[in-house]
């Protein structure tokens, strides 16, 4: 199916450059052999019961079953390699930098793709799967701001025998590690390497917004529709799926007088619904940048 570009293209190319914001979702690394997380797809790795085993919570109440969860989930993700969709947005970043644009890319996805891609602007934001920390704030290896890579901890052991003997331990002060990344019940500020602070600041400056491959079901994907919404930013969505249900983007408070409600402007977006590993590199085509196969 044949993709009209173009408009996007436009939107790059404008004088001055805008300050270009692209948030990417579980979707784009489907073509790497990655379920995607909600929608229709049956390996959807939130199809059950992840609101409950992806917390905190759950994995101090069952730390064993937390982990056994995590790591058949999980646990083959340093063997996907970056797709076309992850090498032409690396491209279209080195194309978009050189032109002066400032250019931000926020991935919800832990599966390290696009660091392993070569993007250099990037924030993982729900953390990543390549490392873990210690379970205890305040360690080294703890949050706020430690952590280690995975493979300096023991997990041999514990696959092979899932149980309290054999849980991954920290090497700094000997507690229980746990997953370097963003449960349901824990907040985006919970870890420096989460960058919320450059997502914050991005979502107050940028002129136009690309979203890739994400159900808008996450709080960093919302929080940047409402800014896009009410800065009147273009917004672009590549998605074969629906773009957002912007029903229920109707009226807001305004701020510092919460009690008077506004009507949003009318959105400025623009879906494009096809594969990002197919729209993407013909974006960069569009806009004469080669992209690598």
């Amino acid at each position: 199916m044949s993709i009209d570009v173009s408009p996007l293209a436009r939107a790059l190319e404008a004088t001055p450059t805008p300050n270009l914001l692209v948030v990417t979702g579980a979707g784009i690394s489907l073509a790497s052999g990655i379920p995607t997380f909600r929608g229709p797809d049956p390996g959807a790795v939130w199809s059950e019961s992840v609101m409950t085993l992806g917390t905190r919570a759950f994995f101090e109440r069952d730390p064993v079953e937390s982990w056994r969860w995590y790591t058949s989930r999980f646990g083959k993700l340093h063997d996907k390699l970056p797709n076309p969709g992850h090498r032409a947005l690396v491209e279209l970043e080195g194309w978009y930098r050189e032109r002066g644009g400032p250019f931000l890319l926020v991935t919800q996805n832990i599966d390290g793709l696009h660091r392993r891609a070569g993007s250099q602007e990037l924030v993982e934001v729900h953390g990543t799967a390549d490392r873990v920390r210690c379970a205890r704030e305040g360690c080294s290896f703890g949050a706020p701001d430690g952590s280690l890579p995975r493979e300096a901890v023991d997990f041999a052991s514990f696959v092979a025998d899932p149980s309290p003997d054999t849980l991954p331990t920290c090497p700094g002060c000997g507690d229980l590690v746990r997953a370097h990344v963003l449960w349901f019940d824990e907040t985006y500020d919970g870890h420096r390497d989460f960058g919320y602070d450059r997502v914050m600041e991005a979502a107050e400056s940028f002129d136009l917004i690309l979203f890739v491959g994400t159900s808008f079901s996450v709080g960093v994907t919302e929080l940047l529709l409402h800014q896009a919404l009410l800065r009147e930013c273009p917004m672009f969505v590549i998605d074969p799926g629906e773009g957002p249900d912007l029903s229920r983007y109707t009226h807001y408070r305004s701020w510092p007088n919460v009690h008077e409600v506004k009507r949003f402007p009318p959105p400025r977006l623009t879906h494009l619904p096809a594969a990002s590993e197919v729209v993407l590199p013909e974006l960069c085509r569009a806009l004469g940048v080669p992209a690598r196969a």
